[in-house]
């Protein structure tokens, strides 16, 4: 039976998939090799320690093997059937080990069959409208354990890129950003998560800095 409601909301969002198949690496703005510093910070502090990981969003999975070069043991979630591609091509040129999977994190995640201690979304969030912002975090509760350690980035209403002050805004290769202000992410965390950390930071973006918010949450 077909879930329309799952059909609508893709409907709303530019074709991932067809950005990875028609757009170089390089020149894909969320693309990066390098992880981000807030990432990388919060692992060098031991706020979040190698455990069972799940990338949320994962695109061509260079954060998820980052991590796993760290000691982790990480799932990358992807809805772009080439990008996971791309990744497990990756994986396997550094000689890491991850696990790639197919999945639309605002369908019900049939295909990850575990569950997880630490879940990140870096400059994902974004991608998702508010209408669909109780889905998606109704699914990342679902798939960790008691305990675990959620982290998310994603662009805040601050933030001066890509033409002002809007709440939505349009990129240059077609897709469209939400940014967030810091009620609105503890709104959407807080039923479902204790929040450790939210605060208003700068990230290094791969064609010029931005401004973001960053949540880092506990499962209740």
């Amino acid at each position: 039976m077909v879930d329309y409601s799952i059909r609508k909301a893709r409907m709303k969002y530019a074709d991932v998939d067809r950005i990875y198949q028609t757009i170089p690496l390089d020149n894909i703005p969320w693309n990066s090799e390098t992880p981000p510093d807030a990432l990388v910070r919060i692992v060098q502090d031991g706020k979040v320690r190698p455990c069972k990981t799940i990338d949320l969003g994962c695109g061509a999975g260079n954060y998820a093997i980052y991590l796993s070069g760290c000691g982790f043991d990480v799932t990358g979630v992807d809805s772009s059937p080439t990008a996971i591609k791309i990744a497990e091509e990756h994986a396997k040129k550094r000689g890491v080990r991850c696990r790639f999977i197919v999945a639309d994190l605002l369908g019900d995640l049939y295909e990850v069959p575990d569950t997880f201690d630490f879940a990140y979304d870096w400059e994902f969030l974004h991608h998702i409208f508010p209408e669909d912002r109780e889905t998606y975090i109704k699914n990342v509760h679902k798939i960790l354990n008691p305990g675990a350690t959620y982290f998310s980035v994603c662009f805040s209403d601050k933030d001066p890129q890509f033409g002002g002050s809007g709440k939505y805004r349009k990129t240059r290769i077609g897709t469209t950003l939400y940014f967030s202000s810091e009620p609105e992410l503890r709104e959407l965390v807080s039923p479902y998560f204790r929040i450790r950390e939210l605060k208003t930071i700068d990230v290094r973006g791969k064609f010029g800095p931005h401004i973001a918010v960053s949540v880092l949450a506990e499962r209740r």
